[in-house]
């Protein structure tokens, strides 16, 4: 009894067994490399006790990043899992924490949902170019690192946006249209730097995507 009941509930509550990639406890704060579930699986009996046995499901070929309570499940390569690791040191000099390193990418690649994007936003793998550039354009706004520390954790999905048709054209927008740069810009950006991300202008009447309306600036 013991044995068919542990089995009918790891095959019928998870499609696979979380494993961790490291010493530390499967909990939902565990950084999102660490927790690890595979696309092809196979089942071996193991013994629990006299007379009893259950099936567990071990490890195969591809990654998969595990999900916590703000990440969806994200089938990883070896490659895309370097490229993620990557942007990750892009983003180190801020910082953060594993975790919120990982919570900032989910964010702006699509792996966590956010209200930014609603529904359009597609997964993507980071990758470190993008990043980088992204970086190195607001930098370029004589933004420091800390102003820029501040800017994503008000606004992670600034690293999704596209640098060519959102965040130099926004800026543009605020310097020719408002009269907006240098230190005046610096301040609405911490202030507001999803101003950024606007890609829209309703003009008052509202077609439904607030979250990128110039109408909010």
């Amino acid at each position: 009894m013991l044995g068919r009941s542990l089995t009918s509930s790891l095959l019928t509550s998870n499609a696979a067994t979380c494993l961790c990639t490291s010493s530390t406890d499967c909990s939902p704060t565990t950084p999102i490399s660490q927790l690890v579930t595979f696309s092809s699986l196979s089942n071996i009996t193991r013994h629990v006790g006299k007379g009893h046995s259950m099936s567990i499901i071990l490890p195969s070929k591809k990654w998969k990043l595990h999900s916590t309570p703000q990440i969806e499940n994200a089938v990883l390569t070896n490659e895309d899992k370097e490229k993620w690791d990557a942007c990750r040191e892009a983003l180190a000099v801020f910082g953060f924490s594993v975790e919120e390193e990982d919570k900032i990418l989910g964010k702006a690649f699509g792996h966590i949902h956010s209200p930014y994007w609603s529904e359009e936003r597609k997964k993507e793998v980071p990758q470190y170019k993008v990043v980088n550039e992204t970086l190195n354009y607001l930098r370029s706004l004589r933004l420091t690192d800390d102003d820029i520390c501040k800017i994503l954790k008000k606004f992670p999905e600034v690293l999704g946006c596209s640098l060519e048709n959102d965040l130099e054209k926004n800026v543009q927008i605020l310097d020719k249209v408002w009269g907006i740069e240098g230190k005046s810009l610096r301040n609405v950006l911490l202030r507001n730097p999803k101003v950024l991300g606007y890609t829209v202008d309703c003009k008052g009447d509202c077609i439904a995507q607030c979250t990128r309306c110039w109408a909010r600036f």
